[in-house]
């Protein structure tokens, strides 16, 4: 079972591509990856000797690059040397390669600077379809507290899908936000006309909220939710500082045509400012599960369904549980993790139906073997 298959790890050799491997390398031992190094050269460089120079010097490092991920034990595909733009060559080289992440540096950065996304990175996110991870320079992939802002589209509820997993995975604590944003316009005709808008707004966002989360299992993880008033992403970036954020989850809009390569002000905004590592999802998961799907052996189906319920994929789990039922019906662990994921899922009669199943398949053989004891003793 997989859930990350392939990352994509961009790297430029400046002294922050360390801490981009490093980082990749991580994340690759938390999800059991493949990693996909590649590097871009620069396609206007007209002296033959420079660019044959810059071609070797460039592939010796791809290559330490993938030692040091051998020595780790983690899979490494055939590194990428490719000569162009930057931002479209990794993002042709996802599709290409079907990888599921493009992990890359945040870019450097003088010290004081507003903006603390790099060029290629914020056009790699713009035009990417696929997920793109940022390592902020300098900070390590330690993922203690994840902070996932929706605001209830298809992209958020695809960013905190991912997010959830991901907390399970990193054993972090994830904060869920959603900001509502008062409205500040003239054409009210007095300030208690706009204060009672507001009001109602905001209690309908929390309406909102609640029914949001409805859809998504957080059973088993340390979370919370936070409903702030104000400007998202101020609140945001604020939230980030204030609780110590290792990572950010966001979803972007997917849009076409000539908008295709603008993200939303509020995205735009907080990937530029924030100082922690972020992950931003459009059209396409982080999280792809992957199952085997010609196992036979009842204990490697029942180890599968145990992996599945930690990760949170329930109805996944139920069935690989069932498979083993199939192949023998008295297999006591796998009616007692049916009951565990029906209990999950808050369905307690299901959950009682298998947790007595289990109990009377253990009497069963509890006095079967009592029975089979007595008789050698009467020596029959």
């Amino acid at each position: 079972m997989k859930l990350l298959d392939k990352i994509l790890v961009a790297q430029d050799f400046g002294k922050s591509s360390e801490n981009v491997v490093s980082s990749a390398i991580e994340l690759a031992k938390i999800f059991q990856s493949t990693i996909i190094p590649i590097h871009v050269l620069p396609d206007d460089i007209t002296n033959e000797k420079v660019r044959s120079l810059l071609h070797d010097t460039a592939m010796s490092k791809l290559k330490e690059t993938v030692s040091r991920i051998k020595s780790e034990g983690l899979e490494v595909n055939k590194p990428l040397l490719v000569v162009g733009t930057p931002y479209e060559v990794i993002t042709r080289a996802a599709i290409d390669t079907s990888a599921n992440l493009i992990l890359i540096g945040s870019g450097e950065t003088q010290k004081g600077d507003t903006f603390r996304l790099g060029t290629t990175a914020e056009r790699i996110i713009q035009k990417s379809e696929k997920p793109v991870f940022v390592i902020k320079e300098g900070v390590l992939l330690n993922v203690h507290h994840i902070l996932c802002p929706v605001d209830f589209s298809d992209a958020s509820k695809r960013a905190l899908k991912n997010a959830i997993t991901m907390a399970r995975r990193f054993k972090s604590e994830l904060t869920i936000m959603s900001v509502c944003e008062v409205s500040k316009s003239s054409w009210f005709s007095s300030e208690n006309e706009m204060e009672i808008e507001n009001e109602n707004r905001c209690k309908q966002q929390k309406e909102s909220f609640e029914a949001f989360l409805e859809d998504f299992h957080l059973s088993d993880i340390n979370w919370t939710k936070e409903a702030p008033i104000g400007i998202p992403s101020e609140e945001i970036l604020s939230t980030v500082s204030r609780k110590m954020i290792d990572l950010l989850i966001m979803g972007t809009s997917g849009r076409t045509g000539l908008n295709r390569m603008f993200m939303g002000s509020v995205t735009e905004k907080v990937i530029r400012e924030v100082p922690c590592s972020f992950l931003t999802l459009k059209s396409e998961d982080v999280i792809s599960l992957q199952l085997e799907t010609h196992i036979r052996d009842i204990e490697q189906l029942h180890r599968t369904a145990m992996e599945l319920m930690e990760d949170g994929f329930y109805e996944e789990a139920i069935g690989y549980l069932k498979a083993c039922l199939n192949i023998n019906d008295l297999h006591v662990p796998a009616h007692k993790g049916l009951a565990i994921v029906y209990e999950k899922l808050n369905q307690p009669e299901r959950a009682k139906v298998y947790r007595t199943t289990a109990r009377d398949i253990m009497d069963k053989i509890w006095y079967q073997k009592i029975e089979e004891e007595v008789r050698k003793l009467r020596g029959s």
